[in-house]
């Protein structure tokens, strides 16, 4: 499928191909090498209070090996 932008009013539009449905709001912006890519509206998990408060977000220590140099530690 190909399409080309149109200009309505003040703004330049996509027409939307039969076989597809579009299902409520979408995210658009423009890719790396100038694709345009429309992604279905989702809620950011880690801005959800109840998601955050049934999961540790905070980081691990990788090693619990003691100082070698002039590291600080909070």
């Amino acid at each position: 499928m190909s399409v080309k932008a149109r200009k309505v009013g003040n703004s330049n539009v996509f027409t939307i191909p039969q076989g597809i449905t579009p299902k409520g709001e979408y995210d658009v912006f423009v890719g790396r090498h100038g694709s345009i890519v429309y992604s279905p509206k989702r809620k950011n998990i880690f801005e959800d209070k109840n998601f955050i408060k049934m999961h540790d977000l905070k980081q691990k220590e990788e090693y619990s090996d003691t100082l070698k140099g002039e590291e600080e530690i909070d």
